[in-house]
């Protein structure tokens, strides 16, 4: 594919009449695949994206992949990339928070169209986040925006106040029989 048939970075066009409220949850794998399967699609839409990884950090294929989208996908993270057991710590807490006061910034930017939030709904099970702070982050939601939020364990508040609520249910995982994470498949 020619990079003539990419849309231009310029202004983007106004395709979202109206944005909606996405949340992809579950214990099953694909929460964050489908967000970042809609962030593509968006961008060749000719859609700004902005993904803010709660919890996250670290070079993953997907955060390489998206790299050669260019301006049109911007990634951030807010994670010390490690598995959280038990309570978060400060720290921890610390980087979400600063993470979810960048995405109010961008939200009502005007810059972006699509703004996800990877890992925001297990962050805020495991109280890195306050779920209150979510649903007044989609009280702020321009009209024209599309937010999406991934993680396991969401909120019934959060679900209820969704336009679009997709659980992700595991029925079989080799995972169970002892494979780890494979670079390209799962990391």
């Amino acid at each position: 594919m020619s990079q003539e048939s990419c849309a231009p970075i310029g202004e983007a066009p106004s395709l979202l009449r109206q944005g909606y409220v996405q949340l992809y949850t579950g214990d099953g794998k694909g929460k964050t695949t489908a967000a970042i399967g809609l962030a593509v699609r968006a961008a060749g839409a000719g859609l700004r994206v902005f993904i803010a990884q709660f919890i996250k950090e670290g070079r993953y294929s997907e955060i390489q992949a998206l790299e050669c989208l260019g301006e049109k996908i911007t990634c951030r993270q807010y994670g010390r990339g490690r598995w959280i057991r038990g309570q978060a710590s400060e720290d921890d807490a610390s980087l979400a928070r600063n993470g979810l006061d960048d995405v109010r910034a961008v939200l009502t930017s005007g810059r972006y169209q699509v703004v996800i939030l990877d890992e925001a709904l297990l962050a805020a099970w495991m109280r890195m986040l306050d779920v209150d702070d979510l649903l007044d982050l989609i009280d702020l939601k321009p009209n024209d925006v599309e937010l999406v939020l991934t993680g396991r364990r969401a909120d019934p508040r959060l679900v209820e106040r969704a336009d679009l609520v997709t659980e992700m249910c595991e029925v079989k995982h080799y995972y169970r029989q002892g494979v780890r994470a494979r670079e390209g498949i799962e990391s």
